[in-house]
């Protein structure tokens, strides 16, 4: 339940995120640890969550989540190429690996310390995904799509949008304040 600050009851409800636009390589962390109280004096220990999280190898669309600006060129949705994974049962203890696809030959691979095998992006779906890596699946957006947006609505993104610094004969630069007082810094 949520505490209502409103009606100062808890009330059930309902979180709902959306996102203005998404990054061309996307880090997603899993929440794989919590926080248990441990004896009669409460003290509190960290423990390790090892439940299965099903997550897309391709296609991770995210369409429906992105409120801002979108592009064909470069839609929101990805390639995993990545996931660091942790075994062990607490966050203090345990031990990283990460399955990785090579960009170059498109193999997975599983990285263990100083030793690397074969693998599949099947085979990172388990219960120590910990961090998830992706990738756009088609397209690069610069600025996460800023820049083609701007230009759709008339505006030169690469435009100083604000009026040029004015630098005196000395090498000064005025600078105004928030008090609007005039300050002269050497050498822009």
């Amino acid at each position: 339940a949520w505490y209502c600050p409103k009606c100062k009851e808890h009330v059930l409800a309902r979180k709902h995120i959306t996102l203005w636009t998404t990054p061309d390589i996307l880090i997603l962390h899993v929440k794989r640890f919590t926080y248990n109280a441990v004896g009669t004096r409460g003290r509190l220990r960290r423990s390790k969550l090892d439940n299965l999280i099903k997550f897309p190898i391709e296609g991770l669309d995210l369409t429906k989540y992105v409120m801002g600006p979108k592009s064909n060129n470069g839609p929101p949705i990805y390639t995993l190429f990545g996931v660091s994974e942790h075994s062990g049962s607490t966050a203090t203890s345990g031990h990283y690996t990460a399955t990785v696809r090579n960009s170059a030959d498109g193999k997975w691979y599983w990285y263990n310390d100083s030793h690397v095998g074969n693998s599949t992006g099947e085979a990172s779906i388990n219960g120590g995904a910990y961090v998830l890596f992706y990738s756009r699946t088609k397209g690069q957006l610069r600025w996460a799509g800023l820049e083609e947006f701007m230009r759709r609505k008339g505006i030169d993104p690469k435009s100083n949008i604000l009026d040029e610094p004015k630098v005196d004969d000395e090498g000064f630069t005025e600078v105004v304040s928030s008090k609007r007082k005039k300050n002269r810094i050497k050498g822009q």
